[in-house]
């Protein structure tokens, strides 16, 4: 089957990396206490630490494929941001953002003992490393983003307003209507709005009501994120270009050719700002970059980690 993306950046499930989701076993799960929520997360390996933030409907199971590998050579964390499967969900915060989480974040690398850190993102898991390396420095030790969602910087990129004007009335608004009436609605919303974006890298449309029922059910167990975005405030803050130019954390930006136009004038306009960055376009890599070619993506992450 087709891969498959269900948000910009804030979700990338693909059938094969749901059957690695569930397949993952619970005996090793651990939880932490920050910030009043109570996150889980895997903790493999033993030496410099490395924290893997998962994207938009996705939860630390997402990352399970390749735990194995980086925890050979680092202590390997992945955990799930505070509204994700399988963490008790209360309301959700009025202000819900990448700050939130990027808080949280700060408060679990401070509670293992782990700073500084290499963070690994995946898109809005990648928002929320940047706004931690904005806002918490001396905790991190490198950045590996791929594709961070900054989608407030687009109205103020040459052709970037359409973009932005685009992903709001086909994907955004209507999950938004849809998670007011039930979690399958605004997924199902959300994942057929990128379809209408053409977000796989073909010609071919996807909608939520093709995907194998295994996977619709992982989107579901953590819908409570999205909807909790949808409801707030502010889900995509602004992040100045002055803060982000003054990050000193060395940046790896991975980002996919047959990705949205909107990513790439993000990842361009990063490679400007950030004084310490190297970018790697992967050949026909869309935004699920780390499920269609997790090779790639892990040996260019691990040559990156072995230079600082």
């Amino acid at each position: 089957m087709k891969k498959l993306v269900c948000c910009l950046a804030l979700c990338v499930v693909l059938p094969q990396t749901a059957v690695a989701q569930q397949a993952t076993g619970q005996d090793s799960l651990r939880n932490v206490r920050v910030n009043g929520v109570e996150l889980h997360y895997l903790d493999q390996g033993k030496g410099v630490p490395v924290v893997l933030v998962h994207g938009g409907l996705e939860d630390y199971r997402s990352w399970q494929p390749q735990m194995d590998a980086l925890s050979q050579r680092y202590r390997t964390i992945a955990y799930s941001r505070r509204y994700n499967y399988p963490n008790l969900r209360g309301a959700p915060r009025a202000d819900y953002s990448a700050i939130v989480d990027a808080d949280d974040l700060a408060a679990l690398i401070r509670k293992l003992k782990l700073p500084p850190a290499h963070i690994v993102g995946v898109s809005y898991g990648a928002y929320v490393a940047l706004f931690l390396a904005v806002r918490h420095p001396a905790l991190v030790r490198s950045l590996v983003l791929s594709e961070p969602p900054v989608l407030r910087w687009l109205p103020e990129l040459e052709g970037g307003k359409a973009l932005y004007t685009d992903f709001m009335s086909k994907v955004w608004e209507p999950a938004g209507r849809g998670f007011s009436k039930g979690d399958e609605e605004g997924v199902e919303a959300a994942a057929d709005g990128f379809g209408e974006l053409g977000y796989s890298g073909s010609d071919e449309k996807f909608t939520f009501a093709a995907l194998p029922p295994e996977v619709r059910v992982l989107f579901i167990d953590n819908a409570p994120e999205w909807r909790a975005l949808t409801m707030s405030k502010d889900a995509f803050p602004d992040l100045p270009f002055t803060a982000v130019s003054r990050i000193k954390a060395p940046t790896l930006l991975l980002s996919g050719q047959r990705s949205l136009a909107l990513a790439a004038l993000i990842d361009k306009q990063l490679e400007r700002l950030l004084p310490n960055n190297e970018r790697i376009i992967l050949p026909d890599a869309t935004h699920e970059m780390w499920s269609e070619q997790p090779e790639q993506c892990r040996n260019a992450t691990l040559a990156f980690f072995a230079k600082h």
